[in-house]
């Protein structure tokens, strides 16, 4: 099955604002969510996001990841610390990303239908963090 262009549209403008630092996650959400994505998953490994429809339709992504390696120990606090700075708008995706990336993140998948992040390590250690209400 084919996305339609609307839809891909949709998601690579949101991959390219959040990149450039011009959207935060709750607009990206928001804009997901009116085009019908059920949820994507942010791999920092294979430098790729990968968007889920319902019906079964996906869309990829390339996902610019800094250039540092993720460390090998996975810190929930650490996650937790650049989830918070993004929340209050002081962190930006590509520090984010640094930040995560630094505290042993992987990726991370959004449940957009679930309104929760799960964010993962290298030996499948998980830290949820639940949509602000």
């Amino acid at each position: 099955m084919s996305m339609n262009n609307e839809v891909k549209s949709v998601i690579e403008n949101c991959a390219q604002a959040s990149h450039d630092g011009l959207i935060s996650f709750g607009e990206v959400v928001m804009k997901l969510m009116s085009v019908g994505v059920e949820s994507y998953y942010a791999d920092y490994r294979l430098g790729q996001t990968i968007y889920y429809l319902p019906s079964g339709e996906t869309h990829r992504v390339n996902l610019v990841v800094p250039d540092i390696p993720i460390a090998d120990t996975f810190r929930a606090d650490g996650v937790q610390a650049a989830v918070r700075g993004a929340q209050s708008g002081v962190v930006k995706y590509q520090e984010f990303m640094q930040l995560t990336m630094s505290a042993g993140c992987v990726g991370y998948f959004v449940w957009i239908a679930g309104r929760h992040v799960q964010y993962l390590g290298r030996r499948g250690e998980a830290h949820v963090e639940h949509f602000p209400s």
